[in-house]
């Protein structure tokens, strides 16, 4: 009798059976999430993200400055050379930061934090700090540089923050509510109340956001944390009640008409900006409201000028980017087991995230208008250093997960290449 042919199945002859190869729908999806589970994927989408949104900020930058630029009598590529040069150090930032172990990330929190708190105490010194309307928040460097220490103290704080609740919870201690609101909460407040001394609401919230986001990740209960927030909306609510101008800037939330005074003016026209941009803009340049209607275009309403000029295809690209980095974050937030990388990863993911719903929601009506940036995509260097190395901890985290870390090992080319030559020697003297 003759004997049956071997099964052949899989690479090789090795009986193991191939996945079919149809191409419908359940394939599809099983493919795409077998790629989604890869161990690189927060890290591809934290690099690529971070990298798309700053180089198509860069493009925005110029085209909604140029016209601002020429109004003051300035070259049209004055802004763009100066956002240029933030990119640069930026991006040796987001190097720097993506290659530090650890280790050294925790020893630098606390220099920073006290760095932070000496030039925000400094702004408020007369002489030195200077007023950019209305808002005592700069710090003259001479030239056309100034500095916003308050948009370093986000950074400041989600590292030592971090560093502080990874070494209670190494201890047990995060259970006692003296110990996960002590000295957090009141360094927080000291921010707060350095940055509303010279009248910034916007940072105020984003730095208010990023406490929240730092006490539910340490597993703050639900009435601690409902506490510290009637404290904080108490305080906002004053504040905005005793201020014509945060006042008025409620009031046009969701308006269509510029006011009897003009108060909505900035609102109503970022909104008719979007409205005129249709499905895929008017063409890159081509925007009209940035000739002196819309105020701040390369600012705070840069994504009013992106949706004129390249239409809701370009706004909602932007939106899906950021969506990618933010789900990037929660994922490396997630899967560590390290407090410190947990709470850092997901302070940054916060920071990001409410930053750029705040400014998207004031530019489409739906917030009121904050006078923040959009993260790595608005004009402004001080605003762009330390988020370009938030985002550079983003990847060092997501680097340092160990099976991201085998992964990065095995597409080095000398590893490859003493993996490929044992397999080959494995092979049986009969088989090519």
């Amino acid at each position: 009798m003759g004997r049956a042919p071997a099964a052949r199945g899989g690479a090789g002859g090795t009986g193991t059976p191939r996945p079919p190869r149809g191409g419908g729908p359940r394939h599809l999806y099983e493919r795409a999430r077998r790629a989604w589970d890869r161990p690189l994927t927060a890290y591809y989408l934290i690099l690529g993200s971070g990298l798309l949104i700053t180089l198509l900020g860069l493009v925005m930058v110029y085209s909604a400055s140029m016209i601002y630029a020429l109004q003051l009598s300035l070259p049209s590529t004055y802004f763009f050379r100066k956002q240029f040069l933030a990119v640069v150090l930026g991006t040796g930032l987001l190097l720097l930061a993506s290659r530090m172990p650890g280790k050294l990330h925790r020893a630098l929190s606390y220099p920073l934090l006290v760095g932070t708190v000496f030039l925000m105490v400094l702004v408020q010194v007369p002489g030195i700090g200077r007023a950019v309307k209305g808002n005592q928040n700069w710090i003259y460097l001479g030239g056309p540089f100034q500095l916003q220490p308050s948009e370093f103290a986000k950074l400041a704080l989600i590292l030592w923050g971090a560093d502080l609740l990874a070494r209670k919870q190494d201890k047990r201690l995060l259970s006692q509510w003296k110990h996960l609101l002590v000295p957090l909460v009141p360094v927080a407040f000291m921010l707060l109340g350095l940055i509303m001394l010279g009248g910034d609401m916007g940072t105020a919230i984003i730095l208010t956001a990023i406490l929240f986001g730092l006490l539910w990740l340490a597993g703050a209960p639900t009435r601690l944390f409902a506490g510290v927030f009637a404290i904080t909306g108490l305080v906002a609510f004053v504040l905005i009640k005793t201020s014509e101008n945060r006042l008025s800037r409620f009031a046009c939330i969701g308006a269509t008409d510029l006011g009897p005074e003009g108060e909505c003016w900035q609102a109503v026209h970022g909104i008719y900006a979007l409205a005129s941009g249709g499905w895929f803009g008017s063409g890159l340049g081509a925007s009209v409201e940035k000739w002196g209607q819309l105020p701040e275009p390369h600012t705070d309403f840069i994504f009013a000028i992106t949706g004129e000029e390249l239409g809701l295809a370009g706004t909602l690209s932007v939106l899906a980017l950021f969506a990618a980095l933010g789900y990037a974050g929660i994922r490396v937030a997630g899967r560590t087991e390290d407090p410190f990388v947990r709470y850092a990863a997901g302070g940054v993911t916060t920071w990001i995230a409410a930053q750029a719903v705040v400014n998207i929601g004031a530019v489409l009506g739906l917030l009121p208008i904050a006078g923040v940036p959009l993260p790595l995509f608005s004009y402004g260097g001080s605003a762009l250093l330390p988020t370009m190395f938030a985002v550079g901890l983003l990847i060092a985290f997501a680097r340092e997960d160990p099976a991201a870390k085998a992964a990065l090992a095995m597409r080095r080319p000398g590893v490859r290449w003493k993996t490929m030559r044992r397999r080959v020697k494995k092979r049986p003297s009969g088989e090519r």
